[in-house]
């Protein structure tokens, strides 16, 4: 598999006529931690998004997630890595392209995930293991900003537990 994405993003001249702005390609580079590596396409500011925007959305700064905002990033979670287990503020849709990954909850209980499988991650405390020894699991996440999951009128936070 390639590690190069392309990206191509529309927009509209003065008048309103549809044109393309851009068509690129950009590499996932390996996060600090080591067990991914990840590029972000695009963010929005603000849901909804505003088209009147002419920001490169790939330049736009954002962590996980970006408060009050959107954000699509290609994750290749590498050969038998796992993510700390962590918990956003967002609803994040996960889209597995290629390999396989155990989504894994704080109740100790995981599920498989192929090619093809989309997950929907509701605010959970959650960790990623792709369970290969040479096949790296490339995912498309899409995270838009959401209110905190209560529990007894107490707001769950974010956070992010390291082994």
């Amino acid at each position: 598999m390639t590690n190069s994405i392309r990206r191509i993003v529309t927009g509209h001249t003065d008048d309103g006529t549809a044109i393309f702005m851009s068509d690129t390609s950009f590499e996932t580079v390996v996060i600090p931690s080591g067990d991914a590596a990840m590029t972000t396409i695009w963010t929005t500011a603000t849901v909804p998004a505003d088209c009147n925007d002419e920001t490169d959305g790939r330049q736009r700064d954002a962590g996980t997630t970006l408060n009050g905002g959107s954000v699509i990033r290609i994750v290749d979670m590498l050969p038998n890595a796992s993510s700390p287990f962590h918990r956003s503020n967002s609803i994040d849709y996960g889209i597995v392209i290629s390999g396989s990954i155990e989504l894994e909850l704080d109740n100790g209980v995981f599920k498989t995930v192929e090619a093809g499988g989309i997950i929907v991650q509701r605010g959970t405390i959650h960790k990623w293991r792709n369970p290969s020894d040479d096949q790296i699991c490339r995912i498309v996440f899409v995270l838009i900003e959401a209110k905190s999951f209560e529990v007894n009128g107490m707001a769950l936070e974010e956070c992010m537990i390291h082994d």
